[in-house]
């Protein structure tokens, strides 16, 4: 039976820190297989899973040495079948997910083009250096620096919007994209129904000059080629099979584009990822700083990219947590008192909105940010990177540390909090140490425990999936925000064939008063993170802090 994108929830993995099977410190596929009772008993219908396929792992398998063969330090192509027929007995897909804008150096393609194979050369982007010595623009490296590399041997230059050992491929040559397409008919024939694509916005360049503003972004974001190059892969792969999802990863995407690239019918690709929500911590486009959430500037991104989207009759992936982002209850909720509350919060103000909700291991059980306190616990490229680069600019060691505390990709990914056992149930020997460090709260913040108590973060976001397949009007109505620039609320209405579904939140830890005139007659609150709901009283909405309610016209 077909699934419904729209009434479905998708559960995202990062295998490296999801499950060790074998007991190498490394989660792994057999890892994943052996925890498909628990994501069926949380109600998802898709795992997405992050890259394990062969790599180098500078970027944690976001750079891919062979698109085909699958990393021995995650198990084998037998593993990889047997995940896919078991999730299926369990009523889940697989989602995949492509990195199809840059490979690792150590890909074949790559290496012929260092042998001087011009066409191999012709997949990637080599251009001569200024005539002052200078790399081809200026223009910068996502982890930092130049996004250049020199190669001594052909006295030109190659791009790398990432690392320096992630090279960009060139779009533009069709044979590239016919090799691309190879890849995602492999994976279709092995049965997966599902696939997400890594910062495909970035694949079509424009022109390369150097950018006078900004890092160069403006000259690779939503390229002139873009929309062509994705009506062109859904036709010759995906596009053939109607049970596929797909979802594309947009980095400083405009909306605009994105009326296309998720468009009901322009043959493009299902829902997308947008980041505009995430980066109301950042200052302007940087996010190594220490700046407050703006609450009032994330209320207007999330309601325009609601209403234009449904506007255009596009979708949205909704999501706060994936393996790039701190832990959103770290990040806009609360850690300490309100740890519980504000985790429910969170997870309410998303998943009821309209789009595709997607869960990041370890989100569903509240899990907060790492903590670490020294450079030596952190892994991440781009964090040990911006460490230095930060000191370099004149802040304190002191103060690098706290921006990673709080910014840091690796604070997504220490190892899922499975129980209160040795390094959290993540691996099974106490003598295994983890890839990375475990974060300390797990004695109390752990899957094992939050399954047996009834009022947990983990039978919340239980309860948030089903509703979704219960109750039609969240995946199909329409959505209308409220009071968009009170001070401490986020509010919307949902309507669907006489249907109506009003959501409230305090998004603060303290008590908080709307003011909202409403008749609340036929109304009943399905859902909140209080015991003690105090209905509205002459128009007054008096929340505690954190607190959410959705009342439903029964």
């Amino acid at each position: 039976m077909k699934t419904d994108f729209r009434k479905s929830t998708v559960y995202q993995i990062y295998p490296k820190s999801f499950c060790d099977s074998n007991q190498d410190g490394l989660g792994d596929l057999r890892g994943v297989i052996s925890k498909l009772e628990y994501i069926k008993e949380l109600g998802v219908d898709y795992i997405w899973m992050t890259p394990f396929f062969v790599s180098p792992q500078n970027d944690n398998g976001y750079d891919v040495e062979d698109y085909y063969q699958i990393d021995p330090r995650y198990g084998t192509m037998q593993d990889v079948e047997e995940l896919i027929k078991e999730a299926d007995k369990h009523g889940i897909k697989l989602m995949f997910d492509m990195v199809f804008n840059h490979v690792s150096t150590r890909h074949e393609w790559f290496q012929k083009a260092l042998e001087g194979d011009p066409y191999y050369k012709d997949f990637f982007f080599f251009r001569k250096g200024k005539e002052n010595g200078e790399p081809p623009t200026n223009w910068e490296s996502k982890f930092g620096g130049s996004a250049w590399k020199y190669v001594e041997k052909f006295d030109e230059y190659y791009l790398h919007l990432y690392d320096v050992t992630q090279a960009d491929l060139n779009w533009d040559n069709e044979n590239v994209r016919r090799e691309l397409q190879n890849i995602v008919k492999f994976w279709m024939d092995k049965g997966v129904k599902g696939f997400r694509f890594d910062v495909v916005n970035l694949i079509s360049k424009g022109t390369f000059e150097d950018d006078t503003e900004g890092d160069g972004r403006k000259y690779y974001t939503d390229g002139p080629n873009i929309h062509k190059y994705l009506k062109e892969l859904h036709d010759m792969t995906f596009g053939t099979d109607t049970e596929i999802v797909t979802v594309g990863e947009m980095s400083s995407t405009s909306i605009e584009n994105c009326y296309d690239y998720a468009g009901e019918k322009t043959g493009e690709l299902s829902m997308v990822f947008s980041f505009h929500h995430l980066k109301v911590d950042f200052m302007g486009n940087e996010k190594w700083v220490l700046v407050p959430a703006d609450f009032r500037k994330l209320k207007n991104i999330l309601f325009e990219w609601q209403t234009k989207m449904e506007a255009y009759h596009a979708w949205n992936a909704l999501f706060w947590c994936n393996h790039d982002q701190p832990r959103v209850v770290s990040r806009f909720g609360d850690e300490g008192k309100y740890w519980k509350e504000s985790a429910k919060m969170l997870a309410t103000m998303i998943h009821l909105m309209r789009g595709t909700p997607y869960i990041y291991q370890g989100e569903e059980i509240g899990m907060t940010n790492a903590g670490f306190t020294d450079i030596s616990q952190y892994r991440d490229v781009e964090s040990l990177n911006h460490f230095r680069i930060l000191q370099e600019k004149g802040l304190t060691e002191s103060d690098a540390y706290r921006i990673l505390q709080i910014h840091s990709r690796d604070n997504s990914r220490t190892p899922m909090q499975w129980d209160t056992s040795a390094h959290a149930g993540f691996t099974g020997s106490e003598k295994t140490q983890p890839w990375i460090s475990v974060n300390p709260n797990y004695t109390h913040i752990n899957a094992a425990q939050q399954m047996e108590e009834e009022d947990s973060v983990f039978c919340y976001y239980k309860r948030l999936v089903a509703l979704r397949k219960e109750l039609d009007i969240i995946a199909y109505g329409s959505i209308e925000p409220l009071d968009i620039n009170h001070p401490c609320i986020f509010a919307y209405k949902r309507t669907y064939e006489g249907q109506e579904m009003l959501i409230v939140a305090n998004f603060y830890g303290r008590d908080c008063e709307w003011k909202y005139k409403t008749e609340l007659k036929d109304f009943q609150c399905i859902l909140s993170n209080y015991k003690n709901i105090r209905k509205p009283e002459n128009n007054i909405w008096k929340l505690q802090p954190y607190e959410t309610q959705v009342w439903y016209k029964i």
